[in-house]
């Protein structure tokens, strides 16, 4: 027996921290990272990891306004530094400027952003999962980004305040699952550290009251008011008034439990797949490419082609491979000799409503408010025109658009940016193993020319040769 063949060795596996001082580590060992310049350059790739850098904004982010005028030749020579101690591939020449490829995963503030998302979306179906989620977001951070880098400095404040958002909703999650107790200290804590944001007040006082801490809460108010006045001049907001009144009438409200949010409906209405399934995997990547989570959403990604090409097929092919990608439902609609209005209805009562508005404009903002913070895909098949199309479009930017049809829909993808996908006939070797796996046995009683008689006549076409080799099995049948 031969050697097994290999595949080409796999490249250096890196982690870039940046959520605290800046490290870099290659396959496990951590590289040497000291010159001011190169570690804003490289910090300022990896927080716009995989999308094009100008050489200016990485001019701004070493110089803060105070460039000399070899700037630019600075920028390339640092650059060039990095590629060596990084290695090749990692960091791209792209006009006009640099781009640094990296995995999402392997840069822990996109973990942390993306797993801050998730834990939003889940909040309402599972508040102790999205705890979990957030809590290991925020432990992610070991101290604060680019102390010293001034041209970073907005990237610091904004990476700043999704911390303490992330936080801030961590906490008020806690609370409603009635952890008041153990949530006061890291509430000080908290104040301490950013005594302007109400919404932590607001969170501390209810705590302290839902712990039977009535007047600490109360003094917390006072002390609020008081910092505030002497600050800025401002009586503290209308929210935090409110909650100041409820507590001094010991409103039942505060101590009551939240109601329990029903759990939403998560419709599961995907046809089954259609098989034997070969070849197009150029246009599966390319739906992946298009329509993976986490990436700005196209207004639909339209695939168009001649009948019988495979549309459905493809997609459906697709939609079952990554339904994990849409936790919260799959809508499915065959649109051919169906009023548009009527699928509207038909996705509202799959989504739950019962109670339909019957102003259409009134059913289509209904739509897009229950589909506004979920994951979801909807699949329109058989489209014949945009208008019907994109009242069906959902609110939110986590959900994502297949549209099937026979018209390449020129309109949807002027007025609404949808992508589109042509699909051609399949090409001769994958038409030819399809054959063979739709024939079968009969291929055998009929001889390979009839198999390749189907193949010849179909042109590619996966509707045809279905169709033809049924003909086929249909007659050794009666044979």
């Amino acid at each position: 027996m031969g050697a097994p063949l290999s595949g080409p060795a796999p490249g250096p596996a890196f982690e870039f921290r940046v959520l605290g001082p800046l490290r870099v580590f290659k396959d496990g060992d951590e590289l040497p990272m000291s010159a001011n310049r190169e570690l804003a350059i490289l910090a300022c790739l990896l927080l716009n990891a995989n999308r094009v850098i100008s050489v200016d904004r990485l001019v701004e982010a070493v110089w803060a306004g105070s460039a000399p005028r070899s700037a630019w030749r600075q920028v390339a020579i640092c650059v060039s530094r990095l590629r060596r101690r990084l290695g090749a591939g990692v960091i791209e020449t792209s006009s006009p400027g640099y781009l640094l490829r990296a995995p999402d995963d392997s840069i822990d503030w996109l973990r942390f952003t993306a797993m801050v998302a998730r834990a939003r979306e889940q909040a309402a179906r599972d508040q102790q999962g999205a705890v979990t989620l957030l809590r290991e977001a925020l432990a992610l951070w070991s101290g604060s980004p680019f102390e010293d880098l001034r041209g970073l400095r907005y990237d610091v404040a904004r990476m700043a305040e999704w911390r303490l958002e992330a936080l801030e909703t961590c906490l008020e999650l806690e609370i409603e699952l009635g952890r008041h107790h153990q949530v006061i200290p890291e509430l000080l804590a908290l104040v301490a550290e950013s005594p302007f944001r109400e919404r932590v007040r607001a969170q501390l006082m209810l705590a302290q009251y839902r712990a039977g801490r009535r007047a600490e809460a109360l003094r917390t108010y006072q002390e609020t008011r008081r910092f505030l006045l002497e600050q800025i001049g401002l009586e503290p907001g209308p929210a935090l008034r409110r909650l100041h009144e409820q507590i001094l009438r010991d409103e039942t409200a505060l101590m009551r439990p939240p109601a329990q949010r029903p759990a939403p409906v998560v419709p599961s209405q995907l046809p089954p797949q259609v098989l034997p399934f070969v070849g197009r995997d150029g246009e599966l990547a390319g739906l992946d490419a298009a329509l993976r989570p986490g990436r700005e959403a196209p207004g639909a990604l339209v695939v168009t082609g001649p009948p019988g090409v495979g549309k459905t097929t493809l997609v459906l092919r697709w939609a079952h491979a990554r339904i994990d990608w849409f936790p919260d439902g799959q809508l499915f609609a065959d649109l051919a000799g169906i009023e548009g209005h009527a699928v509207l209805d038909r996705f509202l009562r799959a989504l739950g409503e019962r109670d339909l508005p019957a102003d259409h404009a009134e059913k289509v903002a209904l739509y897009r408010s229950r589909t506004a913070r979920r994951r979801m895909l909807v699949v329109l098949d058989n489209a014949g025109d945009g208008d019907e199309v994109a009242s069906l479009l959902p609110g939110g930017a986590g959900c994502r658009v297949v549209v099937t049809s026979a018209d390449p829909l020129d309109d949807l993808v002027a007025r609404q940016g949808a992508h589109r996908v042509f699909l051609a006939p399949l090409g001769e070797e994958a038409a030819r193993e399809l054959a063979d796996m739709l024939v079968g046995a009969a291929g055998t009683a009929l001889g390979p020319e009839a198999v390749t008689d189907l193949v010849a006549t179909s042109c590619g076409n996966p509707l045809s040769l279905r169709l033809g080799a049924a003909r086929l099995r249909t007659r050794v049948a009666r044979v």
